[in-house]
Order: structure tokens, then C-alpha cells, then sequence
């Protein structure tokens, strides 16, 4: 096990939950502040199965995630987590309850005892993401509001170099990894496939390749390219949600119910498949939300579901019945479009016999 406890500049991460989406700005922001940070090993049957173990059974698959890679840091000898309790990201646009108590739950699983960093941003309330900032700062003893505020500006220029990247089409490993090398990839020239799909998801379902039963990697092998939600701009997605007639409510709608919206105004794929936690409330109601609007808009949409017993024999078997499907479409919709050329009729001449 190794020993990082007596570090006082150490942060442990879990890879799991806002990781997915805020990891970029983490890294600058910490790294900034010379705060160096521990991540949690990637996900495992041994994670999940150990964070199962310690909540009851009906809590969702991405908190018993969490809960394993809290653990997994605390078996490195990592004893102070990053565990942020992230309430509201707008006015009133807010996460779901266990997100928002996301460091109770851990204070009452995990009889361990290490250092919890749990800074708050809740908009509703007018705590800002700068206060979530400065709160983490004052944890490690760091008050000068210089310091801190070159730290946030860092964050955002990783942060923004990645954006740059998803939005332009490079993969979120490729991306995440370049970012935090402090450089920017120029997409490479996209291969044409015969089919594409928007995945309505939350990072941290779909890019944990654990959790997802690497989605993303057996679609390329199907020859299904694959849009998410880090291929669209926020106020593409906000705006996509409200020429449905909609609203946001829950902080991460936009990465499901605008990203969706988005691909599927625009006529831009041929299928929606929705990935999302078994028992998830607010996943549950976008998820019904995009079917209703799929229905008006004739695309096909498919609803994977996941927890700790998905088997991946079931799960491949839906998805590549979901991928005939929308190819036999296409065919039909090529034949209606490009009816084959009626050729004129052939004139049969009779052979005449020449005597010699």
C-alpha cells in the first residue's frame, strides 16, 4: 500500500461521477495550487462489488460506483478525498438528491477515517463556483486570493482546450489526455460510416468503459459512429430543449435531453440510444421525455439500462438488434429515394439462316 497520508499537499479523486465532466479544470485548478492529485484506479468488478457492499440495495449503480472508488483510494494510503457536494448549477436547475448528498452518504458508509474535502456549489442558494473553489483552497491552508484566482483561471484553459477538442470531434480519452498535457489535437479527418447515432448519457456512465461495457468501441466495430454530448455546445443543447417545447430542470439535462434534442432536430443521426442507471428518477423521465418527441420525429431510439448484474451477453445482443435495425431502415430509405432505373426493353432479333 503506498503511504500519501502524510502529504499535506495530496487530493484524492475518485474516477467516478463529475470526474467524468469536471477532471480538466480539476487538474489545472489543483495543479495550480500545487496540490497534487491521487486518482482511484479505473473501474473494476472489485470496485463496484466493494461499494455495493456498503449501501443498500437500492441505491444507483453511479453511487455505488463512487462509494468502490473511495475505497480504492482509501486501500492506497490516500486520506484526504475529493468528494463535492454539487447542489445546483443554475437557478434552480438541480442535480439529483444522492449528488447533492453525495458527502453525508459517504460520511455514513465509510467508517474509515481520513479527510473529506467537500466544498458546496449550490447557484440557488448564491454559492458560486468561485466560492467552491476558494473553499477547497482554504482546506489546504491557502488564502491568497491571487493564488487562487490564477488557479481557477488555469482550470478553465485545460477545461476549454478539452472542449475544443470533444467539440471538434476527438475521442474523450484523446482529449483528456492532451488537455492536461497542455496541448490541443487538430481532429483527424473523420472516416464516413454507414450509420451514426446520437448516446444520450452521463459522462460518467457512458466514458467509464467498466460501466458502459465499452459502448463506444463496440459501436465503431459495427461501423456506427457515435455522437455525445461533448460534441455539442451548451447553448446548442439548451437551445435544442426549448424548440422542443421544453424546459431544463435537472443540471445534467443537457447532456441527455439537449444532446439528443440536437441530433435529432437537425436530422443529423440515424437512431438515439439512451444509456442510463437502472432506478435513476430524473434519467428516467428525460429518457420518456426524448421518447415522446422520437415518436413525432420518426427516429428510432433504443433504452439501455444498467447495474451491477447487467450481463454483456444481453446488453450486445439489444444493441446489435438496434443496429440492424436502423441499417435495414437506411436501405429502404435509399431504395424509396434512388428507385433503381427502369432500362428499356430488350429487342429480340431473329437470327436468319444464310445459305452458303
Amino acid at each position: 500500500m503506498n503511504n500519501f497520508s502524510t502529504g499535506r499537499n495530496i487530493i484524492g479523486i475518485p474516477r467516478a461521477l463529475s470526474y467524468y465532466g469536471n477532471y480538466p479544470f480539476y487538474y489545472g485548478f489543483f495543479k495550480a495550487l500545487g496540490i497534487n492529485i491521487i486518482l482511484s484506479d479505473k473501474t473494476t468488478t472489485k470496485i463496484i462489488n466493494e461499494g455495493v457492499e456498503k449501501v443498500v440495495s437500492d441505491t444507483c449503480l453511479p453511487i455505488k460506483v463512487f462509494v468502490g472508488h473511495v475505497l480504492n483510494l482509501l486501500e492506497k494510503g490516500c486520506d484526504k478525498i475529493f468528494v463535492p457536494s454539487l447542489q445546483s448549477s443554475s437557478y434552480k436547475i438541480n442535480n439529483c438528491s444522492k449528488i447533492r448528498g453525495l458527502p453525508e452518504i459517504i460520511r455514513n458508509v465509510i467508517d474509515k477515517p481520513f479527510k473529506m474535502i467537500e466544498p458546496t456549489i449550490d447557484k440557488t442558494e448564491g454559492i458560486s463556483f468561485k466560492d467552491f473553489c476558494f473553499d477547497i483552497a482554504h482546506e489546504y491552508n491557502i488564502y491568497n486570493k491571487d493564488l487562487i484566482n490564477s488557479a481557477i483561471k488555469s482550470g478553465w484553459v485545460v477545461y476549454d482546450n478539452f472542449l475544443k477538442m470533444t467539440n471538434s470531434g476527438v475521442n474523450y480519452e484523446t482529449a483528456l489526455q492532451n488537455a492536461i498535457e497542455g496541448k490541443i489535437l487538430n481532429p483527424q479527418m473523420e472516416i464516413v460510416r454507414p450509420l451514426s447515432v446520437v448516446i444520450m448519457a452521463h459522462g460518467y456512465n457512458l466514458f467509464d468503459e467498466r460501466i458502459s461495457m465499452r459502448l463506444l468501441k463496440k459501436l465503431e466495430k459495427m461501423g456506427v459512429k457515435a455522437y455525445t454530448s461533448l460534441n455539442v455546445t451548451k447553448e446548442n443543447a439548451l437551445d435544442s430543449i426549448k424548440q422542443l417545447g421544453e424546459i431544463q430542470y435537472w443540471a445534467n439535462e443537457l447532456d441527455l435531453t439537449g444532446t439528443a434534442a440536437y441530433y435529432m432536430l437537425n436530422n443529423k443521426v440515424d437512431g438515439i440510444i439512451a444509456l442510463s442507471a437502472f432506478g435513476c428518477g430524473p434519467d428516467s423521465l428525460m429518457v420518456d421525455e426524448i421518447q415522446y418527441h422520437a415518436k413525432e420525429y420518426n427516429m428510432p431510439m433504443i433504452h439501455l439500462t444498467i447495474d451491477e448484474h447487467t450481463g454483456e451477453a444481453g446488453f450486445v445482443t439489444r444493441l446489435e438488434a438496434f443496429v440492424d435495425m436502423l441499417l435495414r431502415n437506411k436501405r429502404k430509405a435509399l431504395e424509396i429515394n434512388n428507385p433503381p432505373k427502369t432500362l428499356p426493353p430488350v429487342i429480340k432479333k431473329e437470327r436468319v439462316l444464310t445459305k452458303v
